[in-house]
């Protein structure tokens, strides 16, 4: 498996409750691209339209040799997923007020894979709460470090 490009926002600012695993359908240079890591997940998120998933806002660059053929950076794509797996989702974003949003862009053999959290948000103190956390196991993990 190799990782393409990893949305860490998305662990800062919500709590991941559950993960699965998409599909992307692509266009012509998009996996050209994606193989060259223009990608970029910051900004994305999942919408449920119809039965169907779409990835929003996600940027793949266009591909320097693409000419005519390139494709449109920000344009909607539809993820595959299983017909389950969606009804799950969008009653669970119903119900319980969650968001869907795109972790992981990687690579299984030779398809590109989006990982997709169903996550909520963190309020503030959270957010704060978990950077001392990791403060104070990086100081943890220094000091064991310089023991031995």
């Amino acid at each position: 498996m190799k990782v393409i490009a990893n949305n860490k926002k998305a662990y800062h600012d919500y709590f991941i409750i559950d993960t699965y695993e998409a599909g992307i359908e692509l266009q012509g240079t998009e996996i050209k691209s994606i193989r060259n890591g223009s990608v970029n997940l910051k900004d994305s998120f999942i919408r449920i339209k119809n039965g169907e998933a779409f990835v929003e806002n996600m940027h793949i660059a266009p591909y320097d040799q693409g000419n005519i053929f390139n494709h449109e950076p920000r344009r909607l794509r539809k993820l595959l997923l299983h017909k389950k797996e969606i009804r799950k989702l969008e009653k669970s974003i119903q119900e319980q007020g969650l968001t869907i949003v795109p972790t992981k862009l990687y690579f299984n053999t030779s398809k590109a894979k989006l990982e997709i959290a169903l996550v909520k948000g963190k309020k503030l103190f959270d957010k704060r709460n978990d950077l001392k956390e990791k403060a104070m196991q990086r100081d943890i993990d220094k000091a064991m470090k310089n023991r031995y």
